[in-house]
């Protein structure tokens, strides 16, 4: 059974039809892209996903259980997690206070245990900082954690962001163009922690991608949207080599071209 289930979603912006009946599933241990030119309609779709958006019309089921009208607490505490396409750091806050933040929906501390200082509040307060700092290791930025946000350099931003992201202990991780500005090696890296992720801290991962290289080289499964409807779906070598996606992504021939070179 799928984890992840759209069936018919639609969102309209006055004029404009932003997603036009758009249905796709996600699976347990796979990673899959969403593509498409600027404007298709990817990251609108991500917003309907986490609750920043309603749909007009359709329905969203992750766990058999619908999504559609909570709110993004809710639909975080459910289990998914993300980042923006737009980097959303607290830049005036530590790597190590960062991760922290992205913890609060899975801490139950109450009121009265903060302001008693009770063993309980320390004792999850440890926990709290011990998770962070693995989650901090994990992304590569051991020895970071009390410098601020601020003075990452962009590709450590985009880290952090995935760290925080993780800190909520998603189900399902959500990245919204994890690799951009990143160098062949360091979105090489950045390749090699998402398959370590699966499995070990998330169920599934979707990513919205614009390196052909990262999608053709880490997707299970490829989704493409153009002008909000969804135009083809399949294996990276399928859809690479599908002429509606060459022409409405890259323009005839010129996509399979790019990504062997």
């Amino acid at each position: 059974m799928a984890l992840l289930e759209l069936r018919d979603i639609s969102k309209r912006f006055g004029g404009l039809q932003a997603l036009s009946r758009v249905s796709m599933e996600l699976e347990e241990g796979m990673i899959a892209s969403l593509i498409g030119p600027n404007g298709a309609g990817k990251t609108t779709l991500f917003n309907a996903l986490t609750g920043l958006y309603q749909p007009d019309a359709g329905e969203i089921r992750f766990q058999e259980r619908s999504l559609v009208g909570m709110k993004p607490d809710r639909i975080a505490s459910a289990g998914i997690s993300r980042t923006f396409q737009n980097i959303r750091l607290f830049s005036h806050m530590t790597v190590l206070d960062n991760v922290l933040v992205g913890m609060h929906s899975r801490l139950h501390t109450r009121l009265s245990d903060i302001l008693l200082a009770s063993q309980g509040f320390h004792s999850s307060e440890k926990d709290a900082r011990r998770k962070a700092m693995a989650l901090i290791e994990l992304t590569g930025l051991s020895g970071r954690e009390h410098e601020w946000a601020r003075q990452l350099s962009y590709g450590e931003q985009r880290r952090l962001e995935i760290a925080r992201a993780l800190a909520a202990e998603p189900k399902l991780l959500l990245l919204d163009e994890p690799t951009a500005g990143m160098n062949p090696s360091e979105a090489q890296s950045l390749m090699a922690l998402f398959k370590e992720l699966i499995g070990k801290y998330v169920k599934a991962i979707l990513l919205i991608e614009h390196n052909m290289r990262v999608v053709m080289g880490i997707s299970d499964r490829v989704h493409v949207l153009d002008y909000g409807e969804k135009i083809a779906e399949g294996r990276p070598d399928e859809v690479r080599q599908d002429a509606r996606v060459i022409e409405a992504y890259l323009g005839r021939g010129s996509w399979v071209e790019n990504v062997k070179s």
